[in-house]
């Protein structure tokens, strides 16, 4: 569970057919939701996670998998740029607690923990006690290095808590304090298995604010001393021997052919056993396959090559109907990480006319009331899907369902909105600005998402209707990362971030200081007096523990994200996974929250 938000590009989202559909009318829209999705509903299984525990599996079998391209590094710290290749690295590694999201609970992985407060000098510290028996070991190697406290302090302080490295967990080791200044989360070793993380000031989520991957500070440390940054940089490169690759979690990495897979195996000495003392891996070997094109990937699950398969929205009915005795479909409810429409504000491109408009609330609330949800529902998601009108996810505790957004689909209040700050149709239609600049921008997309461009194509659509302009840009993913974190040259953009699962997440993203701060990242000082008080609320929720004065503080934060529309979320749409039937599924759940889990699943004993 991370504090910190990436940029992602999730195949539910962005996935789909490619292909405009006819317009239609809001009564064809009704009518087909209303018939759609639900016989489908009927043949799948709803499984999710409700706590408890996990039964004892039976050892041996391969799991075959996919992904879309080769990894661009094996190096922890260059993976948490590139979201492939940090699922794959995390693979080898543990995070020291976790949380269970049916539970309400945090529950300790690499390490157990104790939260200590003194109200009367307002300060917080996290105790932490790695768990015995936890070591680096590597693929084909009798060698063990003890897991210790060094690898932990180390990785924050010199790695993540280097400005050198720019890492995106940086500004999260920072708190702000009463005066207004700002104070260090401080992490000291206490022995070898013990460490403490030490709050200048009470805050309500420590455990969300500490939690942390990290690498053997034997390796790193070295090259830190030797090359600087540079020399971390140049460690475990995607070209490098992958058993050299030293883990602590469920996998060895033992090998890789670029272009082709990558083959994973069970680590014996991982830390979680099940009640026979078996590591709960049960698997012996997981193939990841390295498919260029999507559509390779049902092909290969309909072959049986593949375990697992999530199909695109075209291809649910297939998916779905197609299931007999050799796979079942799972389903889960509304996806809570929701792709997001979003606007240029830094003024690096002051003067440019985009600019100017998309500085006004007025105009960006025009265009959240051009988006139409339930057309987007109803022609790209089948009618599996619901539009996305809260900030916060349900999930979350304190998520309103009384705070939602009023700047839906209405195009008489879009024309409303745009006249105010003097944007009007001229005789012709079309719309232009008080300059007489005609509304005309583009809406970047990611090349390889076929739903995305369904969805941009319906919004280009609408808003022709009334006169503006929207040119639709497929842009490369890794491109669009650049334009979004670099060069700043992007106009607006469909993207995904994660979910606000705690409301204190997102803390790269919505204080104005944040490196993922989309619209203007890295402000010095707030640019508009909105998103200072949302940096107050944000600031003042994180400190306070009482619910019902932090309800307050959220209400009012979510509040004022909804009103000035800086993003403008999609649709919640609802997600399938087919699973082979060879698999038992005592340990496998599926839900919005958790994803498929399939860590501790297991081949079945009736074939």
């Amino acid at each position: 569970m991370k504090k910190t938000f990436a940029l992602f590009l999730c195949v539910g989202l962005f996935f789909s057919c490619g292909q405009k559909s006819p317009e239609m009318t809001l009564e064809e829209i009704a009518e087909y939701k209303k018939n759609s999705g639900s016989l489908l509903l009927e043949k799948t299984l709803y499984k999710p996670w409700k706590g408890g525990g996990f039964a004892d599996g039976t050892e041996g079998g391969e799991w075959f998998s996919s992904i879309s391209a080769d990894p661009k590094t094996f190096n922890q710290y260059i993976a948490e740029r590139d979201a492939e290749s940090a699922g794959i690295i995390n693979q080898t590694l543990d995070s020291l607690v976790d949380y269970d999201n049916a539970e309400k609970k945090w529950f300790p992985k690499a390490a157990f923990f104790e939260v200590e407060t003194n109200k009367k000098k307002n300060t917080l510290t996290v105790h932490y006690t790695l768990r015995e028996n936890l070591y680096w070991t590597w693929y084909g190697s009798d060698k063990k290095v003890p897991v210790t406290s060094d690898d932990v302090v180390f990785w924050y302080n010199e790695i993540a808590g280097d400005p050198a490295f720019q890492s995106s967990g940086y500004s999260g080791q920072f708190v702000s304090m009463p005066d207004g200044t700002s104070a260090r989360i401080e992490c000291v070793k206490i022995n070898n298995r013990q460490f403490d993380f030490v709050f200048p000031r009470i805050i309500a989520d420590p455990l969300l604010a500490t939690n942390m991957s990290f690498c053997p500070s034997f390796i790193y440390k070295k090259a830190k001393e030797e090359k600087g940054a540079e020399g971390v940089k140049d460690l475990f490169k995607a070209s490098c021997n992958v058993r050299e690759i030293p883990s602590m979690g469920r996998w060895y990495i033992a090998e890789y052919i670029p272009g082709q897979r990558i083959v994973y195996k069970k680590n014996p000495y991982y830390w979680e056993k099940d009640s026979q003392g078996k590591t709960t891996t049960y698997i012996d070997t997981k193939t990841v396959q390295i498919v260029g094109n999507p559509r390779t990937e049902y092909l290969l699950f309909k072959q049986g090559k593949m375990e697992s398969y999530s199909p695109v929205p075209e291809e649910v009915d297939a998916v779905i109907n197609g299931q007999k005795d050799s796979y079942k479909v799972f389903r889960s409810e509304g996806s809570i990480g929701t792709a997001m429409w979003t606007f240029n504000q830094n003024p690096k491109n002051r003067g440019k006319n985009f600019y100017s408009w998309f500085t006004k609330k007025e105009f960006r609330q025009a265009m959240s009331c051009l988006l139409n949800r339930e057309r987007i529902i109803a022609q790209t998601y089948r009618g599996l899907a619901e539009p996305k009108y809260n900030f916060f996810p349900s999930v979350n505790p304190y998520y309103n369902e009384e705070i939602t957004l009023k700047y839906r689909f209405d195009k008489e209040m879009s024309l409303r909105l745009l006249s105010k700050i003097g944007i009007n149709q001229d005789s012709n239609g079309t719309m232009r600005d008080a300059f007489g600049n005609e509304i005309s921008f583009d809406l970047a997309i990611p090349s390889s998402s076929a739903t995305s461009n369904d969805m941009a194509q319906i919004v280009a659509d609408e808003c022709s209707s009334v006169g503006i302009t929207v040119n639709v840009r497929q842009v490369d993913f890794q491109k669009l990362i650049e334009l979004l974190t670099s060069t700043y040259d992007w106009q607006s953009v469909f993207i995904g971030l994660g979910a606000n699962i705690f409301p204190t997440q997102g803390s790269n993203v919505w204080p104005s200081s944040g490196n993922l701060h989309l619209w203007y990242p890295e402000q010095k000082t707030p640019a508009t007096e909105w998103e200072a008080r949302i940096d107050h609320l944000y600031n003042e929720g994180s400190f306070t523990n009482d619910f019902n004065q932090a309800k307050k503080i959220w209400d009012e934060y979510q509040s004022i994200i909804l009103e000035q529309c800086p993003i403008i979320y999609l649709v919640s749409m609802k997600t399938f996974f087919a699973l082979q039937g060879k698999w038992d599924i005592s340990n496998f759940f599926y839900d919005n929250m958790n994803g498929a889990m399939t860590e501790r699943i297991f081949l079945s004993q009736i074939q």
